[in-house]
C-alpha cells in the first residue's frame, strides 16, 4: 500500500532530523503545499530549519500522526484530522495566547480547525484534465465515474478513504458522510464500473511524476490549486485545468497543527503564528493560487485573485458543497476494504 511507502520514507528521515534537533522542525505536508519562500524567510529569521516530510494521501499522514514515536512538529490535518486528533491528545491546543495570529481568522474558521490548528488554506474537489486531450470542460461528475471510451486507462483516483467516495455519493445524491452499508455498497458498484478505466489510484500529483503513469495521464480527481502544481511538475503552463462539477462537491479546509509531544514545541507554536500572520498567510496564498482563511491577509490579495472563480468559488458551488464529518469506525473500515479491492477490476 502507499500508505506503508511513505511511512517508510518518513522513517529514513528521522536520523536526519534527529542530528539537529534543537534547530530544526519537522512539517509533516503534501508536497507543494507551501511557499519556499516563507519558509526561507522563516529560517532567516529565526535560524530554525524546517524539514518537510511529505504524505501523499490523508490516510498515509494519519498512519504517522498517529505513531507515538514519531518526530513530527507541525502538520496539515484536514478539519475532521484536527478534531480526531485533537481529542487524542496528539495535538496541541491553539489560542490566541500562543498564536496571536489567530485574531484575524473568522470564528467559523477557527471551529472548524476544532481548537487544535490554524486554518491554514480551504478550497474544493474536482475534476482535472489536460486541455489538449480533454477539449470539453467536464460539468459532471458522471464524466468522471462514466469516463468516455477515449478515457481508458487515463484517469487517476484517489485511494483516500474519505475523498475516493465524494464522485460516487454526490452522483448517488448522497452526503459525502455517508455510513450506512446500502448507500456505500451502490457507491462501490459505481466505482467497480469506472476501474477498467482507471490507471492509477495513486495521487495525481505523485502519478504525474513517476515515467510510468505521468505521460498518459488525462484525467484526474484532485483539489482545487492542483492544476498549477501539475503544470509545474510537467513544464506547460496551463496545459492542466480545473472544473467543478454542477452537481455539487466538497468544501475543504486544511489546518496547520502543532504536535502536544513535540520537544521543540516553543518553536512550533511560533512557526504557527509566523504562518499565519497576514503578510505570510497573503504571500503563500499568492505563491499557490490558493485561498487563504485569514481575514487580514484577504485584504492584501490583488482584486483581480480575489475575483477569481478558479481561486474563490462562486456563492451558486459553495451553496451545493458538502463539508466533511467524523465518519464512524464501521464505515472507515468499509471504505478501506472496498478501496482495497478496486484494483481487482482494472
Amino acid at each position: 500500500m502507499r500508505g506503508r511507502a511513505v511511512f517508510s520514507v518518513f522513517l529514513a528521515t528521522l536520523a536526519y532530523a534527529s542530528a539537529a534537533r534543537a534547530e530544526t522542525l519537522n512539517l509533516l505536508i503534501w508536497e507543494s503545499y507551501i511557499d519556499q519562500e516563507i519558509v526561507d524567510r522563516w529560517t532567516e529569521k529565526t535560524g530554525v530549519t524546517i524539514h518537510q516530510v511529505n504524505y501523499d494521501s490523508g490516510d498515509a499522514r494519519d498512519e504517522i500522526l498517529a505513531d507515538p514515536g514519531s518526530n513530527i512538529d507541525i502538520v496539515v490535518v484536514g478539519e475532521n484530522g484536527a478534531a480526531l486528533f485533537g481529542r487524542k491528545g496528539v495535538l496541541e491546543p491553539l489560542s490566541e495566547a500562543n498564536v496571536p495570529s489567530l485574531k484575524d481568522y473568522a470564528a467559523e474558521w477557527r471551529k472548524r480547525c476544532a481548537g487544535h490548528g490554524l486554518p491554514y488554506l480551504w478550497g474544493t474537489m474536482g475534476i482535472l484534465y489536460r486541455s489538449d486531450v480533454v477539449k470539453d470542460r467536464p460539468t459532471s461528475w458522471q464524466d468522471l465515474m462514466r469516463p468516455a471510451p477515449a478515457l481508458k486507462k487515463h484517469i487517476a483516483m484517489f485511494d483516500d478513504h474519505n475523498e475516493a467516495f465524494v464522485a460516487p455519493l454526490i452522483l448517488l445524491g448522497a452526503s459525502i458522510n455517508a455510513n450506512d452499508n446500502e448507500t456505500l455498497k451502490a457507491a462501490f458498484d459505481l466505482m467497480k464500473e469506472q476501474a477498467p478505466s482507471v490507471l492509477t489510484y495513486d495521487y495525481v500529483i505523485t502519478s504525474v511524476q513517476n515515467p510510468s503513469t505521468g505521460r498518459n495521464l488525462h484525467m484526474a480527481l484532485g483539489y482545487s490549486g492542483d492544476q498549477h502544481v501539475l503544470n509545474d511538475k510537467v513544464g506547460v503552463p496551463g496545459l492542466w485545468r480545473y472544473s467543478v462539477p454542477n452537481e455539487g462537491t466538497l468544501s475543504w479546509l486544511d489546518c496547520m497543527a502543532a504536535t502536544a509531544g513535540s520537544p521543540n514545541k516553543r518553536r512550533a507554536l511560533e512557526f504557527l503564528d509566523f504562518i499565519g500572520s497576514a503578510d505570510s498567510a497573503a504571500a503563500n496564498a499568492m505563491a499557490l493560487t490558493m485561498p487563504t482563511a485569514s481575514s487580514a491577509a484577504l485584504k492584501l490579495l490583488p482584486e483581480a485573485m480575489r475575483s477569481d472563480p478558479a481561486v474563490y468559488p462562486p456563492a451558486e458551488i459553495l451553496a451545493k458543497s458538502q463539508y466533511q464529518q467524523e465518519l464512524s469506525v464501521q464505515s472507515v473500515q468499509a471504505r478501506r476494504r472496498i478501496i482495497s479491492t478496486l484494483a481487482n477490476f482494472q
